[in-house]
C-alpha cells in the first residue's frame, strides 16, 4: 500500500485533539494499531511498539446518548469513518483523498461536530 499519510503523525493529530474532546464530555478510547505485515486476522494493537509496519490508525470516541464517531485511517490516503448520532441519524462518512496527516487533522475538526454538535 503506498505511504501518502504518515500514521505517527495521525496519532498525534488525534492525542492534540483529545483533551479538547473529553473537557467536552467526550469519551476518547485508546487508539489502535494494525500491522501490514502481521499474519491474518491482524489483530489491533494498542501499544504502538508492538507494530512494526503499521497499515492504520483508528480511535472511537463516544458521546452523550450513545453517540459515537469510529475513524481508522489507512496510510493510503483514506479513512473508514462511521456514526451514530444516538437518535435517529447514522451511516459512513465518506474520507478519501486524504493527503497528510495535517488534512486528517481538519477531517477529524468536522467530523467531531458532525456527530456530537457544538462542542463550544
Amino acid at each position: 500500500m503506498e505511504r501518502v499519510i504518515d500514521l505517527d503523525q495521525a496519532a498525534a493529530a488525534i492525542a492534540e485533539r483529545t483533551a479538547r474532546w473529553v473537557a467536552a464530555g467526550l469519551k476518547v478510547e485508546q487508539v489502535t494499531w494494525r500491522d501490514e505485515t502481521a499474519s491474518w486476522p491482524q489483530r489491533l494493537e494498542t501499544d504502538r511498539t508492538r507494530v512494526r509496519d503499521p497499515d492504520s490508525v483508528g480511535v472511537l470516541i463516544s458521546g452523550p446518548g450513545d453517540a459515537q464517531l469510529s475513524v481508522v485511517v489507512f496510510r493510503g490516503g483514506w479513512a473508514d469513518v462511521d456514526y451514530f448520532d444516538g437518535l435517529d441519524d447514522a451511516g459512513p462518512i465518506p474520507a478519501f483523498d486524504i493527503s497528510s496527516s495535517a488534512a486528517f487533522g481538519t477531517q477529524l475538526d468536522q467530523w467531531v461536530p458532525r456527530v456530537f454538535g457544538n462542542l463550544g
